[in-house]
């Protein structure tokens, strides 16, 4: 039975899940390619293995966003406007700053939920000092 992103995500690194995402995906694309050239030979994915890589972009696409608001964070921290981080992220002020505390509020439901994981009241309360509001 294949892993749930859970699982996974558990399991691996954002660097982990990437490279096993990259050998599951670069198997299926030379099984494909072997399917359509004669003579050729390529062993397609077996049904968990194409479930694995399923579960593992989720998992990439998971930890690529914990990573990015930690960065948006550091941006902030760093005096960044919400202006310049809209524009680094190819969005507006107002869509960076909504995602972001969006984000900071997941953390602290996440929390409240584990007890451990996400973050805490105070650390919710200065994410969103940090975060201020969007400027003008």
């Amino acid at each position: 039975m294949t892993a749930s992103p859970d699982e996974l995500e558990r399991e691996h690194t954002l660097s982990t899940a990437t490279t096993r995402y990259d050998e599951l995906r670069m198997r299926e694309a030379l099984a494909s390619m072997a399917g359509q050239a004669p003579g050729a030979s390529g062993t397609p994915l077996s049904r968990d293995e194409a479930l694995e890589m399923l579960a593992l972009s989720e998992v990439v696409i998971r930890k690529a966003g914990y990573g990015r608001q930690a960065m948006v964070r550091a941006a902030c921290g760093a005096g960044a406007s919400w202006t310049q981080i809209g524009s680094a992220l190819g969005s507006s002020k107002q869509a960076a700053w909504e995602a972001h505390t969006r984000w900071i509020e997941e953390q602290g439901r996440q929390h409240e939920r584990t007890g451990y994981e996400g973050l805490g009241p105070d650390d919710v309360a200065s994410a969103r000092d940090l975060a201020g509001e969007p400027d003008s």
